[in-house]
């Protein structure tokens, strides 16, 4: 069965976010430290859950590096841009970017990916989305990219949980940087 993995960038007290459009201008981009990384985790999935907030900016963000070989960012693009995207809305019919379908029903959705053959799934992100994985207990692996700053206040996907969600460490590496990526599995 395919997994569901999460790779987020987070502030040292929880915060993925830092303003009511996902604003991330305090996150450390140290791109050559955390690279490999990245790139081994996208190298391990062919399918990219992403709410439509996210989607908007996103996907064209990706397509537009994927034309220009000399960005830093050209060979995440390559992978991220050939990948099947499943954008979740209660408003979007038909998508307007390539191998992208839309969903709807978020729980049916991923249960029914997880079924299918494949390599395993992946979200970046997206708050709301992100929230709603966390409260339905979807989510298989966290990948933590733990930025070494405070922000006092934001957006947190664990605030809607009922009770406490307990994590298994199953791998921490720090960079140069500051940033720490924590890897959990569910306990």
């Amino acid at each position: 069965m395919r997994k569901l993995k999460l790779q987020m960038q987070v502030s040292l007290d929880g915060f993925v976010a830092a303003g009511p459009n996902d604003e991330q201008h305090w996150v450390t981009w140290a791109w050559e430290e955390i690279r490999k990384e990245v790139l081994d985790l996208a190298d391990s999935c062919d399918t990219i859950l992403i709410g439509r907030k996210l989607a908007v900016d996103y996907i064209p963000y990706w397509e537009d590096v994927y034309t220009r070989p000399d960005d830093p960012m050209y060979e995440v693009a390559q992978r991220i841009v050939p990948m099947q995207k499943v954008v979740f809305s209660k408003t979007l019919d038909r998508p307007a970017w390539r191998n992208t379908t839309v969903a709807n029903d978020l729980v049916a959705e991923v249960d029914r990916l997880k079924q299918q053959p494949g390599k395993d799934l992946v979200v970046y992100g997206g708050t709301s989305l992100v929230s709603d994985l966390l409260k339905e207990n979807l989510i298989d692996e966290y990948y933590f990219f733990v930025n070494p700053v405070a922000l006092g206040h934001g957006d947190q996907v664990f605030g809607g949980l009922s009770g406490f969600r307990q994590l298994t460490l199953k791998n921490c590496i720090r960079y140069d940087c500051g940033i720490v990526l924590m890897q959990y599995v569910p306990r």
